[in-house]
């Protein structure tokens, strides 16, 4: 089937007269019901770097958002006039001008930074066909419009039903809404609780700890291999947890950390409180492994590259903690098929999404492919890792393509076989996918809490 094709409701989809029980008899009928199915159905996004309108600048959004995205400042600097330092002495929407030119008037955008940009305009009512290559144009459309009204727009054209932040308590200003203000009062957003500087900077986390009135030693190195620093740190993760009613804890890692360490702090975090503090409350540890932080900095945060990860953290942790429930995601292609081997190895252990350098059109398809093969339906396909609210509109329309066809193709093999598929056989399926398996590992961290 073609994959790059929209993955919008078929019209004709809804000529069809069956049963949604009965089996459907022809691979046509079967293509079509697929494709609307992945369509219609809600997701849960389980990991973005979005905000509710409650955090203000935080959310981000917006055209001139859209365009200073780090992936295409990246670009940009494959293909602008301007040096590092001219092009970060502009304010947003100077740069977003920059980019505009370099990158959609001056060459076609055909990346999957680039053409993810068309798609969200496009599906959000601002059609190219209209507005043309006029970025003032596209700024005048949405002149007027709120944060809040925009994400509803968008999470109902994304067809998004909840998501899930990245909730940073080492984060000065995100802190103050938590502490100050009224929290995230829109029950879509959920919360996730970073925790990478206490993991990977212990020595500055302290010094937060003991701000935030935590009984932390600042100066001593081995305060976080003894009990009394780790009941702080303890109580430090229970609070928040609570503060934000977070669904996992989580963190982002480079790939040469190494577990069990003796005398490594890391290793002394996760065993004395990371891992009692999951199984206390019942959450699962998310851990995102394979990131190489500034390889350029003169890139700022486009500047992170991306590094083969030693697995044997994830099947040592898996070993170690059966009743822990970890959600995994690595960055570096050459892990993928030992991740999702290791998978078939610790039910506790349950893949998420295409993440980061990996989240284009052809690296989603062949991972999708060989994780259904391996792992049937119980991984999680995908998760946006937005950073600008509008994309989510072009990543899930984008990865609804790519798994339309990869499910299609699986089930078009069962058909040829006879073991024909129902409406409701595929509804299931995919319900599963967008939500259902990350919901049954939040249960699971439920049931091992203790």
């Amino acid at each position: 089937m073609e994959q790059h094709s929209a993955t919008y409701a078929d019209p004709t989809y809804a000529n069809v007269s069956r049963r949604p029980d009965a089996p459907i008899e022809t691979l046509t009928e079967l293509e079509k019901t697929v494709r609307h199915i992945v369509s219609e159905t809600s997701v849960i996004d389980i990991h973005t770097h979005l905000y509710a309108a409650d955090f203000e600048e935080r959310l981000l959004w917006g055209v001139d958002q859209l365009l200073v995205y780090h992936y295409l400042t990246a670009e940009y600097f494959r293909q602008g006039e301007l040096s590092y330092d001219e092009f970060w002495s502009l304010d947003d929407a100077g740069r977003a001008d920059k980019v505009w030119q370099a990158l959609f008037v001056d060459r076609m955008p055909v990346s999957e930074a680039a053409s993810g940009v068309v798609t969200a305009l496009n599906r959000l009512g601002l059609s190219p066909s209209v507005y043309g290559r006029d970025l003032d144009a596209y700024r005048a459309a949405w002149a007027g419009k709120t944060a809040a009204a925009q994400v509803d727009d968008v999470l109902a054209t994304a067809r998004v039903k909840s998501l899930v932040m990245t909730n940073d308590p080492f984060d000065p200003v995100e802190r103050a809404v938590w502490l100050e203000g009224s929290g995230c009062t829109d029950t879509r957003f959920q919360a996730a609780l970073r925790i990478d500087k206490l993991l990977l900077d212990p020595s500055s986390a302290a010094v937060e700890l003991r701000n935030l009135g935590y009984d932390v030693p600042t100066d001593d190195p081995s305060a976080f291999f003894q009990e009394e620093t780790l009941v702080e740190v303890r109580r430090f993760l229970r609070d928040w947890c609570t503060r934000i009613g977070a669904l996992y804890i989580m963190a982002s890692l480079p790939g040469d950390i190494q577990y069990p360490v003796e005398g490594d702090a890391l290793t002394a975090l996760l065993d004395g409180a990371v891992v009692p503090v999951c199984r206390e409350l019942g959450l699962p540890l998310a851990l995102m492994v394979g990131v190489r932080r500034q390889v350029n900095p003169a890139l700022r945060l486009a500047g992170d590259m991306s590094m083969q990860a030693d697995l044997g953290l994830l099947e040592r942790l898996c070993l170690r903690y059966p009743e822990l429930q970890l959600l995994v995601t690595v960055l570096a292609r050459e892990n993928q098929h030992e991740l999702a081997v290791l998978a078939r190895k610790f039910r506790n252990l349950t893949i998420f999404g295409c993440w980061w350098f990996l989240h284009t059109e052809s690296m989603i398809r062949e991972m999708t492919s060989f994780r259904t093969e391996l792992l049937g339906t119980s991984y999680i396909p995908q998760h946006s890792d937005c950073r600008v609210l509008e994309q989510l509109v072009n990543k899930w329309d984008h990865s609804r393509s790519v798994i339309t066809g990869v499910l299609y193709n699986k089930y078009a093999r069962l058909h040829q076989d006879r073991w024909l598929v129902s409406e409701n056989d595929i509804r299931r399926d995919i319900e599963h996918y967008f939500g259902g398996v990350f919901q049954q590992v939040l249960s699971r961290a439920k049931k091992g809490r203790g």
